[in-house]
């Protein structure tokens, strides 16, 4: 043990002493930055009331009365084990375990004293709500799933647990309804989950990327979710929940492209209102994919079909600037980009005044210099705002990676471009699935309630949740390839 963990200044070695005249020898090891000191004498006193109690107070202790004691009577506190192989014990020490070795005993009593603080539970970060619950995952496993828990209370709610590979050794846990799920989608996706066994794994996205269909595909193809409602309602649903120790983000899987606009706020207010607002996210999505495009082809290519009152307008405000519509499109929205990335990564007090302040100014100071027409920054404007409208952050990722490629088809062909663009994302998004299952699957009519849930939102007291439960029925999911 100490050739293994050897050069580790916070690892505790203790010998013990015990028996009638203090002969009998046992050692204890474990990290004091990650053990509490209240869980070590909490297993001292366990160990004592142990040998009192069991073995016996007239009864010499020896290590033949103790291991008879434990491999007979097993070990009575909360989470003990007893392991038989060196490594298995240094795997224990490194997970916050408390491992006592006995002279003349080839097995090692390992006692959980895990003592490192992590978050509390507070309101979502990235998806909060103006209505509903306000409870957001944490960095600890069991917290999470038991926020899950005391939400679904069913006999059905399976756990799966199993261990990440390489160095990390990361605890991953995946849950599922049985009877609700379909059959062939929970085995492609256990036939998909054991390559976790091969990599480290450091946060839950790292799961989303080895078993997801399609790596190089701009859309995502898993809901990624920090909201206990949220993941309930998708199993529910006939989804699967993947979680990982260290993680506040949980994966739902599969995630189906109409999921990717729709919110949990949906459900918590009036259907006339949630039937608004996810018609303005449908809009949006159109907007922040097409909205510089069709400025670059109707200003280059069909000037004919702007009123003439607005294409005066354009052509006053474009008086004196030196770059065409799309390198003006261009340049507007790398800067835009760049600032939004900037008030991600600078300190939160500052984050959001440096990029709307920057926003202010840099535009002005375009339009100023005679870089940019006052439209083009009006268009960049309202494309990242329609992009900050969509609910799941990675789908507004995909918006801006394919908004450029648009903006180019519009540069060449026009109209005729954007149409070309619009068809291969189409076909793009009808050939690629999603664990098996089509993208856009529950696009397809399945019934009127499935259909009406998908564009409108419907009443509560209309929908009818089991037409969700087997999605993909019929689909017979297909390796990875």
């Amino acid at each position: 043990m100490e050739q293994i963990l050897g050069d580790c200044h916070d690892l505790s070695i203790l010998p013990w002493q015990y028996g009638p005249d203090m002969s009998r020898s046992a050692v204890s090891f474990y990290f004091d930055t990650i053990v509490m000191n209240k869980q070590v004498n909490y297993m001292k006193s366990v160990l004592q009331d142990m040998v009192f109690h069991e073995v016996g107070p007239g009864t010499e202790v020896t290590t033949e009365s103790i291991i008879h004691f434990f491999e007979q009577k097993g070990v009575n506190a909360q989470s003990a084990e007893l392991v038989s192989n060196l490594d298995a014990a240094v795997n224990r020490v490194l997970d916050g375990y408390v491992v006592i070795l006995y002279d003349g005993w080839n097995k090692a009593l390992c006692f959980p004293a895990t003592g490192v603080e992590t978050r509390q539970i507070s309101e979502p970060v990235n998806e909060a709500v103006v209505q509903g619950p306000r409870e957001s995952t944490v960095e600890n496993l069991k917290k999470n799933i038991a926020l899950l828990r005391i939400r679904l209370k069913s006999a059905k709610l399976k756990l799966v647990t199993l261990e990440g590979g390489g160095e990390t050794r990361t605890t991953i846990a995946y849950l599922y309804l049985k009877g609700v799920i379909h059959e062939e989608l929970l085995a492609e996706f256990k036939r998909r989950i054991v390559r976790v066994k091969e990599l480290d794994i450091m946060e839950t996205s790292y799961i989303e990327e080895l078993i997801q269909d399609s790596l190089y595909s701009p859309f995502p193809q898993y809901r990624i979710t920090e909201r206990p409602d949220v993941a309930v309602a998708s199993l529910i649903d006939g989804k699967i929940v993947v979680l990982s120790q260290g993680s506040g983000s949980m994966l739902i899987c599969p995630g189906l492209f109409v999921e990717m606009l729709q919110a949990s706020e949906d459900y918590y207010q009036r259907t006339l209102g949630a039937t608004l607002i996810r018609w303005v996210r449908i809009v949006a999505f159109f907007l922040a994919l097409t909205l510089p495009s069709i400025y670059i082809a109707l200003t280059t290519f069909h000037p004919e079909m702007i009123p003439t009152v607005l294409l005066l307008a354009i052509l006053d405000a474009r008086e004196g600037i030196p770059f065409p519509a799309f390198v003006e499109a261009l340049i507007m929205e790398f800067f835009f980009e760049l600032l939004r990335e900037a008030g991600i990564r600078l300190p939160r007090p500052v984050g959001s005044a440096v990029s709307i302040v920057g926003a202010l100014v840099i535009g002005e100071a375009a339009i100023n210099a005679g870089i940019a027409s006052p439209i083009m920054v009006v268009m960049v404007a309202l494309t990242g705002i329609a992009s900050f409208s969509i609910p799941q952050y990675n789908m507004a990722i995909a918006l801006r990676i394919m908004r450029f490629p648009m903006m180019v088809m519009a540069s060449f062909m026009g109209g005729f471009g954007i149409l070309f663009g619009l068809l291969v994302i189409l076909w793009h998004m009808m050939t690629l699935r999603t664990l098996g299952q089509q993208y856009i699957s529950t696009m397809h009519w399945s019934g009127p309630q499935q259909l009406l849930n998908v564009f409108i939102r419907a009443p509560i007291q209309y929908l009818n949740r089991a037409s969700h439960r087997k999605q993909g029925t019929g689909q017979t999911p297909q390796p990875n390839e």
